[in-house]
């Protein structure tokens, strides 16, 4: 069997990328300075009982933040770009093609990122981690930030599909 390599795209056919991107230092070096802090913050004169209920508070919150925001997992694509956060995959957000003006690599600098889902009037950001991130530009001027393992690939199947639109 013999691989030729096309030019362009192929009418009927449309490359569809996936990828996961987590951030397992950042889940496990925050829980690592809870534990000093609820320490820290035991009551002089109490037990070491004082500490079950903040205890059970920064369990719950671990967890919480594990199944929702500990990773993204993103597909771009002909039916758009969908972003599905943590384990369970919710919360999760879908931009079809016919919102996205342009898709393209954007140089996410350590101070602007999030850590999880943050929104404002301009920009939608899910990112995890700086580096090289997926920008969309949205009709309207909205931007939207996702952390993925490779922009670049998202970045093309994203343009692909929207020039192959009639």
């Amino acid at each position: 069997m013999s691989l030729a390599a096309t030019p362009g795209p192929v009418p009927g056919r449309y490359s569809i990328y996936t990828g996961r991107a987590a951030n397992w230092p950042l889940l496990l070096g925050s829980t690592a300075l809870l534990v000093p802090l609820m320490v820290l913050g035991r009551p002089a004169d109490g037990s070491w009982l004082d500490l079950a209920l903040p205890a059970l508070l920064i369990a719950v919150a671990v967890l919480v933040y594990f199944v929702t925001c500990s990773s993204i997992r993103t597909t771009a694509g002909p039916g758009g770009v969908s972003v599905h956060f943590g384990v369970l995959g919710l919360p999760r957000r879908s931009y079809p093609l016919t919102r996205i003006e342009r898709a393209e690599v954007a140089d996410l600098r350590p101070w602007h990122v999030a850590g999880g889902f943050w929104w404002t009037p301009r920009c939608t950001s899910y990112t995890l981690r700086s580096g090289p991130t997926l920008r969309l530009v949205l009709r309207g001027g909205h931007t939207v930030l996702v952390t993925v393992p490779d922009p670049r690939a998202a970045a093309d199947a994203v343009e692909e599909a929207r020039a192959a639109r009639p």
